[in-house]
């Protein structure tokens, strides 16, 4: 039996990408193939959606309309995400805008956010619950804050269509939960009952994260340990009481990479593929990197960091342990932007050492690549982390992680500590607590073990070896599909 998917997202790579949330519905419907499951697709159709698809070359067709949807006509098409169906819900009046997905080209957040994603989270509870008068589906899988009214609608105000799908909410960061307030809730087209504490409802506003936590089947979070950590108030950011009282249904599920993308012996962007078996080949990445960032070649590590940089990325205690680094012989490449501050105190610290620390501001994709090939060590030391990506990558590439004890970081990376070596199992460095010390310490441990060329050449390999493919996590969410199907018959 074939199990058929909604997976509803407010961004897919390649079409639209702000983040690793975009790299795991990109890459769900490939892992999940294999296991019996047949996964649809939906994102808003933003510009780059829209020019992606070639509507104007008739790629893309038109299933349902809708004459006003929360005030605007709008239109589901369909389309191909590589060899798998897409749904982009087509509403020019919320989603044909310059600037990003969420905000505009200031930055600012578009002040009808709680408008665009409720339609889109509307017609997410329709289609899945074959209310557009096309088959329904068996499981909708709603992905953070811009989805998870999808499950509210399907819970408190199905279309006529009598099937009710069974529904996952997945949180792949539970900072960011689409609050807004309660003047918006007559405006929802939902009943009264679904203003309450087990609705949407969240300290007198209305909670659309919550609201999707609250409606779900099942909840997943993007690691086993964050699924624990969203249960402290010091990381469910509010939410702790509303997951633990769903402590039950809550499953932690670690990301994937796609190792087609992300596999340094074919990789088309790094200046010399190399393997497992060919780890010599990787000093020619590493020259090539000091020559993009202007640092002079040394024999200390090469130490790189790619992020936003922000708070909860740990980034604000990076530029005064800089002048730590470069004093043992360290050197940086940084790609990153984010907040003005740690922005401004990267590059004076770049100025204090010239040719020894190197700062882009911005994100450029085939330069991730080359700056995993070329270093020897990437920074991750975030807060708060519910899977992470970056990390997953560095393993696949024999750059060692420098990682923070949280979360996915917590979960993939084995510390290099007296029986993780002993036993020849350790994949790189994790440290706790985000301050100077910390962190100066971590960066102290990993340029020792640096210069024991034998021991660092095992932990490189040994981060090679993991298995981070999609492989298991597509067979642990086709397993979650298949319990709740079973628990509905």
């Amino acid at each position: 039996m074939t199990i058929s998917v909604l997976s509803v997202a407010s961004e897919a790579v390649p079409l639209i990408k702000t983040g690793g949330l975009a790299d795991v519905v990109g890459a769900l419907p490939a892992a999940v193939a294999p296991h019996g499951v047949a996964m649809t697709t939906m994102v808003p159709g933003y510009p780059a959606v829209m020019r992606a698809i070639g509507k104007g070359a008739g790629k893309g067709r038109t299933i349902h309309s809708y004459p006003s949807l929360m005030g605007e006509p709008a239109r589901l098409i369909t389309a191909k995400l590589g060899d798998h169906p897409l749904v982009v819900l087509d509403a020019p009046g919320f989603f044909a805008r310059e600037g990003g997905p969420y905000a505009d080209p200031a930055g600012h957040d578009w002040a009808d956010n709680w408008r665009r994603f409720a339609a889109f989270g509307r017609a997410a509870a329709d289609l899945a619950g074959g209310g557009t008068k096309r088959r329904p589906f068996d499981i909708l899988h709603a992905h953070d804050w811009q989805a998870a009214m999808a499950p509210a609608y399907l819970r408190f105000a199905p279309s006529d269509a009598a099937h009710i799908p069974a529904t996952v909410m997945t949180i792949h960061n539970i900072a960011f939960q689409g609050y807004f307030g309660a003047g918006i809730f007559p405006q929802l087209g939902l009943p009264d009952a679904a203003w309450s504490m087990h609705g949407v409802e969240y300290h007198g506003g209305v909670g659309f994260l919550k609201a999707g936590l609250e409606a779900a089947s099942a909840i997943t979070t993007v690691s086993p340990r964050y699924a624990a950590e969203i249960l402290d108030p010091h990381y469910g950011m509010g939410l702790q009481g509303v997951i633990l009282a769903r402590e039950n249904r809550v499953h932690g599920i670690v990301n994937g990479i796609d190792t087609m993308i992300w596999n340094p012996e074919s990789d088309p962007y790094i200046a010399a593929p190399y393997g497992l078996r060919t780890l010599d080949r990787r000093i020619a990445d590493k020259r090539a990197l000091e020559t993009e960032f202007g640092l002079e070649p040394g024999d200390g590590p090469l130490f790189v960091a790619i992020s936003r940089l922000t708070w909860q990325k740990g980034m604000d205690v990076l530029p005064e342990i800089l002048d730590h680094l470069a004093g043992l012989g360290g050197r940086l490449a940084l790609l990153g932007a984010g907040e003005a501050a740690i922005e401004s105190g990267l590059h004076a610290a770049a100025a204090r050492h010239p040719g020894r620390i190197g700062i882009r501001i911005g994100y450029d994709e085939p330069l991730a690549h080359r700056m995993q090939a070329g270093g020897d060590a990437i920074l991750v030391p975030s807060r708060f982390e519910p899977c992470g990506l970056t990390q997953l990558y560095a393993l696949a590439y024999g750059c060692v992680p420098v990682v923070a004890r949280t979360g996915g970081l917590a979960d993939t990376v084995i510390d290099a500590n007296i029986a993780a070596i002993a036993a020849g199992t350790a994949t790189g460095i994790q440290f706790d607590g985000i301050d100077y010390h910390a962190l100066r310490s971590a960066i102290s441990r990993t340029v020792a073990l640096y210069h024991q060329p034998d021991l660092w050449r095992t932990i490189q390999r040994n981060g090679m070896k993991c298995d981070f493919s999609w492989g298991r996590s597509g067979a642990a969410y086709a397993g979650l599909y298949a319990r709740l199907l079973s628990e509905k018959s």
